[in-house]
């Protein structure tokens, strides 16, 4: 007796369906710079014009654990937006202004509504990143995932100008820090927040923290803060994605020799979630784990503040001092 691909798991029909599935919902995120449609071996992105010496950036990543709370909890239409959001706010700290995005999406077997779902929120990053999702990859892999189990993959490509990819140079004693705050925890601790909330604390999905279930809590989607960037960016001397590492490592990613910082604690924005998951977990684990409420960090000049402030919902948290270490005080 002789067998099919089917027969192994691996449906090609049911992948092909797929594709046609979500064909519409891609091509909302298409703009002039994009050539020829989905189903070609690559995706084609004409260069953008205006730039003097431009630069080609690339950022990938995942979501991390926050995948598994979106599969237990069967909702899968936020997380394709962290996706988008680890990649592009990465772009954006060299300066970057993200052009396309691709995905790549692995399971088991492949759940058409499942995966549409996901694409549909890797669309809609796309669109608040004002960047083309150009392409992608769906692999079924029977023996590698749990029937339900699905994993993602991100890759971003931005373009930025040579002379300002480096942004420690433009660092300055006296520069003053300030934040955009984060929609929670984005997409980085989730391994530390689900052994805590969910084995040491005991808490359902239904929870309730502050009037929402904890569940819409733990699932909301990573702030994209692209059009903030590109608002403010005359302004910004460096920007910091505060992702795994917290404030103090990821801040110093953009110091240069000599510099440092202190940083308010008082002054943050820090949503009750963290208090929640904080009576289990030490404070300075807590700073090195979890954004705290902070998503993005920017240093700008003390003269040029007040319009950050006016023109976006930035607040001020620290400055930078002149000595080789971050202070959380």
């Amino acid at each position: 007796m002789k067998i099919s691909y089917e027969d192994a798991g691996v449906s090609i029909d049911n992948g092909n369906a797929f594709v046609e599935a979500i064909k519409p919902l891609v091509k909302e995120t298409f703009n002039d710079h994009v050539l020829g449609g989905i189903g070609s071996f690559a995706g084609a992105f004409k260069m953008p014009q205006g730039f003097k010496k431009p630069v080609i950036l690339g950022a990938t990543d995942g979501v991390g654990t926050k995948l598994r709370l979106a599969i237990d909890a069967k909702k899968y239409d936020t997380i394709g937006q962290d996706l988008v959001a680890m990649c592009v706010n990465d772009l954006i700290c060299n300066f970057a202004t993200p052009l396309f995005f691709l995905d790549y999406y692995a399971t088991a077997k492949l759940d058409i509504e499942v995966a549409k779902a996901v694409i549909t929120g890797i669309v809609k990053g796309c669109k608040l990143a004002n960047c083309a999702l150009i392409g992608g990859e769906t692999a079924e892999m029977p023996g590698m995932y749990a029937k339900s189990d699905f994993d993602l993959g991100g890759f971003a490509v931005g373009m930025a100008e040579e002379d300002e990819i480096d942004r420690t140079k433009r660092v300055k004693n006296g520069d003053i820090l300030l934040a955009l705050g984060s929609s929670g925890l984005h997409s980085n601790g989730y391994s530390l927040a689900r052994k805590v909330l969910f084995e040491i604390l005991k808490m359902k999905f239904e929870d309730k923290i502050e009037g929402k279930n904890l569940i819409d809590i733990l699932l909301e989607p990573t702030r994209i803060y692209v059009h903030d960037f590109l608002v403010l960016k005359p302004y910004i001397h460096a920007l910091a994605h505060i992702t795994g590492g917290g404030l103090a490592e990821n801040l110093a990613r953009v110091l240069p020799y000599g510099m440092g910082a202190i940083i308010r604690k008082h002054h943050l924005k820090t949503p009750e979630i963290f208090y929640t998951i904080a009576q289990a977990v030490q404070e300075s684990e807590m700073y090195r784990s979890f954004n705290m409420g902070v998503g993005l960090v920017m240093a700008v000049d003390p003269n040029d503040v007040s319009k950050v402030l006016e023109l976006s919902d930035a607040f001020i948290i620290g400055e930078i001092v002149l000595n080789e270490g971050i202070v959380l005080e």
